[in-house]
């Protein structure tokens, strides 16, 4: 059985790491810079996230490879190195995640930032092909499970999710990214998620990002009240972004996540963790909440 696969089976609540882009900030990566050249050029830096990450209670992180698709690291020149970022990040995380018992290490796959056709430009053929090109660099640096997030659309995560079957064998989860209204930016539900998550056989399947604890809490609520049959997962913001001073803030203390970790818990999600604006002590927090209850 595949090491994430068996800890979806043998555990109760599963913690997942907090933002990565976040804290690359916090240590001197510069606005506009594609963070996953971080993985070539400050390999130590990442490692350092991950570890803090891992020490703070996180038993999942996530590959520094968001944006790691050939579209997205086109605007920074990058598009011809995708393999070689996709597989550093992987085996860096991994080099963390040995350090420690029972570490699972997530290929994070974001979005190309491109319109499906016909609304926009981008082939359902092409969309497939870039997925599987950044799903196979993921997969041959060892990470555990490939790690579908912040969608928006239907068809692309159904385009990442095929594009990742052309070249692996491991599990995927999807998470997509709700609007105040309850539905993701190209008006996907909840319940529409929870129906295709069934259909495409993923091992887990929730939601990310957003706008705050709140939001996401009424999203997992209406997937498990759908009847989800799959380990849900929760990853929200902390809190709102303000602009302080000339800074992004969030308003989500680690003592309001550690609350919203507990109330996605009780509304049925299994894999809890952070997103924009988090830190490892968010996630310490989080923990703290968690496992206390759980005594």
């Amino acid at each position: 059985m595949n090491k994430f696969e068996k800890l979806l089976s043998e555990a109760t609540v599963i913690l997942l790491d907090g933002a990565m882009g976040t804290m690359l900030m916090s240590k001197g990566m510069e606005a506009g810079q594609a963070p996953e050249k971080m993985n070539l050029e400050h390999p130590e830096v990442v490692k350092e996230i991950h570890r803090a990450y891992i020490e703070a209670g996180a038993n999942v992180i996530l590959t520094n490879t968001f944006g790691g698709n050939r579209f997205r690291l086109s605007r920074h020149g990058l598009d011809d190195r995708v393999r070689d970022i996709n597989l550093a990040a992987a085996e860096l995380a991994r080099a963390v995640a040995d350090e420690y018992p029972n570490v699972i290490v997530a290929g994070s796959m974001g979005p190309t930032g491109e319109l499906m056709a016909p609304l926009g430009k981008l082939t359902y053929e092409a969309a497939v092909q870039a997925f599987a090109e950044q799903a196979a660099g993921l997969s041959s640096g060892g990470v555990d499970v490939i790690w579908i997030e912040t969608m928006a659309d239907l068809q692309e995560v159904k385009a990442a999710v095929q594009g990742a079957r052309l070249v692996t064998r491991l599990p995927i989860t999807v998470t997509m990214t709700f609007e105040s209204k309850g539905r993701t930016m190209m008006g996907v539900t909840p319940e529409q998620l929870v129906q295709l998550a069934n259909e495409l056989e993923l091992s887990a399947v929730g939601a990310n990002c957003g706008k705050g604890p709140q939001e996401l809490e009424a999203v997992i609520d209406r997937m498990h009240k759908a009847g989800c049959q799959k380990p849900i997962i929760s990853k929200a913001n902390a809190g709102i972004p303000k602009l302080v001073d000339g800074k992004v803030v969030y308003d989500g203390l680690p003592e309001v996540m550690a609350e919203h970790a507990q109330s996605v818990r009780h509304l049925g999600a299994k894999l809890i963790g952070a997103c924009c604006g988090s830190s490892p002590q968010h996630i310490h927090e989080m923990r703290q909440a968690l496992f206390f209850e759980m005594k």
